[in-house]
């Protein structure tokens, strides 16, 4: 039987600006922690969640106020197999904290949420947010609960990439370092995916550039977008076998379009359910947040080995996944191979799946004893 947690809310009522010069009048933080901080508050491990992922990682919850299209799915947390009482991230030793990001639609303020000053969603007002926009609110989560230093922070996909902007911004308030299944850059093939992903769904009828919260929602784009992205988090093999597993007999599609394999029906089922639970404007600001994530943006740094040295008091633990194709196992490799160069104590772990880019998700077996004695160390 899953736990039962509890949505906490963290308010910053002065305004927020932003990296692009842009100002929110104030920003609401959704979060949860598993487990309990200690006295001088050093066991806290942050987890970034992916980017359609929520600050709900493990238990059970009905529901969040504020969150958009919050459904029966959500209501299980997305890395309850890792988070627990002797499990990977063991709760009774380590308080796990889990945000929803900023531009979310889980809580945390987003275009879906009511922008104070006009009392109506934001929509197309919400301002463009970077990743480093997003590690730093959570900075300030972690200030108002007292934590100065994190035991380690966490990380899958673009989740990674907040791992490695918060390493190298705040590299005195974190000691080791768990990108998974994530990169240092964005590549080309990635930017070609999410940009036929941004396509979809500003082409939508019913985008109407964002602001479509008073009528009908741009959910055949949505769902496009997801069919487009989740190709990418599925190996080949485990899709086939999916597929078998979760054929829709019949389903109500547009004139023209036909199902006639196991594999276009697990598809088309993908895109449908995804619209029930997330935004179509929260879903366009993270995408270009990852486009434009650059990790020496907001930096000094000549290159990156120079920016890496920053955390050569850190220990790194790097995952690959070895079926992967949205962070191909060759992004890991370079990833490690700066963060040698830079004299940074790095391992790296490949983890041998068969279910793609998800395997960070779903082989909690493969991952936890790497993780549990990463973790361990004094």
């Amino acid at each position: 039987m899953l736990t039962p947690t509890e949505t906490r809310f963290h308010t910053i009522e002065t305004p927020v600006t932003l990296r692009s010069g842009a100002t929110l009048p104030s920003v609401t933080n959704a979060y949860e922690i598993y487990g309990e901080l200690n006295e001088d508050r050093s066991n806290a491990i942050l987890v970034f969640h992916a980017l359609t992922g929520s600050h709900h990682a493990a238990g059970f919850t009905a529901s969040v106020p504020g969150a958009y299209r919050w459904n029966e799915e959500c209501q299980r947390g997305w890395w309850d197999s890792f988070i627990g009482p002797g499990r990977a991230f063991d709760t009774e030793r380590f308080a796990v904290i889990a945000i929803n990001v900023l531009g979310g639609c889980y809580g945390t303020t987003g275009p879906s949420s009511i922008n104070p000053e006009t009392g109506r969603r934001y929509g197309s007002s919400f301002p463009r947010v970077s990743l480093c926009d997003m590690v730093d609110i959570q900075m300030q989560v972690l200030d108002e609960l007292g934590i100065e230093k994190l035991h380690a922070v966490t990380g899958g996909s673009v989740g990674g990439y907040m791992c490695l902007s918060l390493a190298t911004r705040y590299p005195d308030r974190v000691d080791r370092v768990i990108p998974i299944a994530s990169g240092i850059e964005v590549t080309s093939l990635q930017h070609l995916h999410n940009f036929e992903q941004i396509t979809a769904i500003v082409n939508d009828e019913h985008f109407n550039g964002g602001d479509y919260y008073d009528g009908p929602s741009p959910d055949k784009g949505l769902a496009l977008a997801r069919m487009i992205q989740h190709k990418t988090f599925v190996s080949l093999k485990g899709m086939e076998y999916r597929a078998r597993q979760e054929v829709v007999p019949t389903v109500e599609l547009p004139e023209h379009v036909h199902i006639e394999y196991a594999v276009e029906s697990y598809m088309w089922y993908q895109g449908q359910k995804f619209i029930d639970r997330f935004d179509a404007n929260t879903f366009l600001r993270i995408i270009d947040a990852w486009e434009t994530f650059d990790l020496l943006g907001p930096t000094d740094a000549i290159d990156e080995v120079e920016l890496l040295r920053s955390c050569k008091d850190q220990r790194f633990l790097v995952f690959t996944v070895d079926s992967d194709v949205c962070f191909y196992p060759e992004e890991q490799d370079k990833m490690v191979n700066l963060l040698a160069f830079a004299g940074v104590n790095a391992e790296h772990v490949h983890i041998s799946s068969d279910k793609g880019h998800d395997s960070f998700l779903l082989d909690a077996p493969l991952y936890t004893p790497y993780l549990r004695e990463f973790l361990s160390r004094p």
